[in-house]
């Protein structure tokens, strides 16, 4: 996951990443990868028993590992079906009427691509079901709504607050929706957090 944020690109779609309002943190794969490493950072710390220390993991595990379903989900799907929805072109061109001069969407190499979108999902679900034991089914279900719908507001607010000043999203399939479809997107995609936790720890064997 390091490896990933350190070779992060500067440029994207030809503007400095600097000069983007929010950067690299308007980005959910940053965020998520922010909470990844606050949840396994917690667990280090847990080599010193403290009840305060695992009732924060297990709350930051509670956001981090829904999180990251949502992101590894919704890009590795749009990445092989719909790449122009998920990979930034440069807002500034248009698209060219022969399909042979259309701009490629910048690509991310592979080892960078794994280490940001697949393993913060597979260490939070390797962390949930063999270090954790399973939450309450009352946790579980109004702990995952609950949390699943402020870390949504957060980020839909946060999102639509740095495409005011950059003009995009840094997301196509949000650049290319008006105001209404983006809010059933942020919705949908929101309630598949929560299910997604709810349907985990349902799996979970103790």
């Amino acid at each position: 996951m390091t490896y990933g944020y350190l070779h992060l690109p500067d440029v994207l779609a030809h503007i400095r990443m600097s000069e983007m309002k929010g950067g690299h943190f308007q980005f959910l794969t940053i965020q998520g990868l922010c909470l990844a490493w606050a949840t396994m950072l917690v667990s280090l710390a847990l080599l010193c028993p403290s009840d305060l220390l695992r009732n924060a993991k297990r709350v930051l595990l509670m956001i981090a590992l829904p999180i990251s379903i949502v992101i590894s989900t919704i890009y590795w799907t749009l990445l092989l079906f719909l790449p122009h929805m998920i990979l930034m072109s440069d807002p500034e061109e248009t698209t060219p009427t022969s399909s042979s001069l259309v701009p490629e969407p910048t690509r991310l190499p592979l080892q960078v691509d794994l280490a940001l979108h697949a393993a913060p999902a597979i260490s939070m679900f390797i962390d949930f079901y063999f270090f954790e034991k399973k939450y309450s089914k009352t946790a579980s279900r109004w702990g995952s709504i609950t949390l699943m719908a402020l870390a949504g507001s957060w980020y839909s607010t946060w999102v639509e607050h740095c495409a005011s000043y950059n003009g995009f999203f840094p997301y196509p399939f949000l650049t290319e929706n008006p105001y209404n479809i983006r809010v059933a997107i942020y919705v949908a995609a929101t309630t598949f957090a929560a299910v997604s936790f709810m349907v985990l720890n349902a799996l979970h064997s103790y």
